[in-house]
């Protein structure tokens, strides 16, 4: 079975919801957060809505203050380095919501993969 690749940020967290691995995925994104020492908490209750603006929010604060933490998260996480190249970085909050979406995305794969194999 292939890993179904996520078009949005809403249709990963919606499928992260029907395969019951919603709550899986929250544990990931705080263990690589904390792996790279920036500590993120997001907690079981946490909407999929909530999730998604939190991250954004702490990836805009990571790019903005934060540039070396930022790059070393995305190190730690894994998010493919041409895909990061890819983006375009003229705007910092389109950037950020760009970032979030691929951290995301990585971190849904682990967890997909995890599950099924």
């Amino acid at each position: 079975m292939n890993f179904p690749v996520p078009v949005s940020t809403d249709e990963l967290l919606s499928n992260a919801a029907k395969e019951e691995l919603y709550l899986k995925l929250i544990e990931q994104i705080n263990k690589d957060f904390n792996l790279a020492n920036e500590g993120i908490d997001f907690h079981h209750t946490t909407t999929p809505e909530e999730l998604k603006i939190q991250l954004h929010e702490k990836i805009y604060r990571l790019i903005q203050y934060k540039f070396a933490e930022y790059l070393n998260l995305l190190y730690i996480i894994d998010v493919p380095e041409d895909q990061v190249k890819r983006l375009d970085g003229s705007d910092i909050m389109e950037l950020s919501q760009q970032v979030a979406f691929l951290i995301l995305k990585r971190e849904w794969m682990k967890v997909w993969f995890r599950n099924r194999y």
